[in-house]
């Protein structure tokens, strides 16, 4: 299956990167070149930009920027139901670029039909909420509120959920009157193009959402710091778009990862907990920012909750993500499976033991596979316990229970489970703290964070 050939999406419009270098595009499951994208430089962010402040200013604003949330919100529910209509190759397209099982990538899709809807409905809400009253002490003045979109914003995401990333941030942009600039990761960037034919095909004013895929240093850089933008993003690299924003005094919000604890209690139902566990770490095959990939587990029942993890892990499903019933796919590119497989190495030499996976399935000789890995006598110094691998790879150590509840009460995260691992809605807030990245993405909050407000 081959991808679509496209250029960037600019103003509305199919164009040539002006530069013309494209990248290859290597379908993790196969290690086959299945076509190419587009790759922008710093002249490309340049013409985008210029398209997006144009957008907000054709007309007197009134096309977007000023027009009501209703009118908005039309765009919106228009590109959720193109998104439905175009589910299956979507979904397909999401699968042969990232590696993700074809059924998790479907799921995607839902939901983000189901956060442009909820996105229209935040947008039609501004429009009540618009002009909105102050009580003050002194009856004699009157304050009014007044919000508008921040202006022009660059949107830079990741490669493990490629439209469902994109869509976080692109949604609320949209349904707050800002105009956006997306750039993809590189190396998942098919379905975000494909958002661009979307827009087009619903006739979402020129300029609303350009997208340029491309390499980091040569797009996102100069997006990031670009003085004409405000910024939200999610990178590895947070902290060097951090800076890059710094330098023009522009706000950001980052979403980055992190390396988050499961801690299983001894008065848990042990298949539920082990189910969850599993769920929590090798979904997406490892590869989310959230993944509970640290493991605390009481002692007394440490054995059997083992064995059951074990057990259900040599289960799992490991095959061509196209393939009916995949649950664990392959990893995105061939650097990162090196990555995912140094980690693991590194595990094994500073003393941890490899109770299962840790190496290729030996029914796949081609594509960048990796079993599910759980692994023990891991100690908190060792650098699998302290560091993001982003792949599927577990990792635990045995407390006692004084230890677990202190544990459990010393949490400081921007998103606790309980009973559960991973699930998330358009309509709450996600996101971390310390070095997991600061602002909030989904709900309310996020329109919130970028516009601004007069006083009047």
């Amino acid at each position: 299956m081959a991808i679509p050939s496209r250029h960037l999406f600019v103003d509305g419009e199919w164009k040539e990167p002006v530069k013309k270098n494209r990248i290859s595009v290597i379908n993790p499951a196969t290690e086959q070149i299945i076509g190419d994208i587009p790759a922008a430089t710093a002249e490309d962010v340049a013409v985008a930009v210029e398209a997006a402040r144009r957008a907000l200013k054709r007309n007197g604003g009134k096309e977007w920027s000023s027009a009501s949330g209703a009118h908005r919100a039309k765009y919106l529910r228009a590109i959720a139901s193109k998104i439905i209509e175009k589910k299956t190759e979507l979904s397909k397209l999401e699968a042969i670029d990232c590696g993700k099982p074809l059924e998790e990538a479907a799921w995607d899709m839902d939901d983000v039909a189901g956060c442009f809807e909820y996105n229209a409905d935040l947008a039609e809400e501004l429009d009540r909420k618009q002009n909105a009253s102050v009580a003050l002490p002194l009856d004699t003045f009157k304050c009014h509120i007044i919000r508008e979109p921040i202006g022009v914003v660059g949107l830079i995401t990741p490669w493990n959920y490629p439209l469902l990333m994109a869509t976080w941030k692109v949604a609320p942009a949209l349904a707050a009157g800002c105009a956006a600039i997306l750039k993809p990761s590189e190396l998942a960037s098919v379905t975000c193009l494909e958002l661009g034919e979307i827009c087009r095909e619903v006739g979402l004013p020129p300029g609303v959402l350009n997208i340029l895929t491309g390499l980091g240093p040569e797009a996102g850089a100069p997006l990031a710091s670009h003085p004409d933008i405000a910024f939200t993003g999610s990178s590895a690299t947070g902290s060097k778009v951090m800076t890059a924003a710094a330098q023009n005094v522009k706000p950001i919000t980052l979403e980055l990862g992190g390396k988050s604890p499961i801690v299983v209690f001894d008065d848990v139902d042990i298949d539920k907990a082990a189910e969850w566990t599993l769920f929590g770490c090798f979904w997406t095959n490892g590869q989310i920012c959230s993944a509970t990939s640290r493991l605390l587990v009481h002692e007394s029942i440490a054995e059997e909750f083992l064995d059951k993890l074990v057990m259900w892990a040599k289960n799992i499903k490991i095959s061509d993500p196209l393939e009916e019933g995949c649950r664990l796919g392959a990893i995105v590119s061939g650097g990162q499976y090196e990555k995912v497989l140094k980690f693991i190495s590194t595990a094994k030499s500073e003393g941890a033991t490899i109770l299962f996976g840790g190496q290729r399935p030996e029914h796949l000789e081609k594509g960048f596979y990796i079993k599910p890995t759980i692994i023990s006598d891991v100690t908190t110094s060792m650098q699998i316990w302290k560091e993001e691998v982003f792949g599927p790879v577990l990792c635990l150590r045995i407390g006692c229970c004084c230890n677990i509840r202190r544990f459990g009460k010393a949490f400081q995260a921007g998103i606790v489970w309980v009973n559960c691992s991973q699930p998330c809605f358009s309509q709450a807030p996600w996101g971390g703290k310390k070095r997991s990245g600061f602002g909030r993405e989904l709900g309310e909050r996020e329109i919130q964070g970028i516009s601004t407000w007069e006083c009047k």
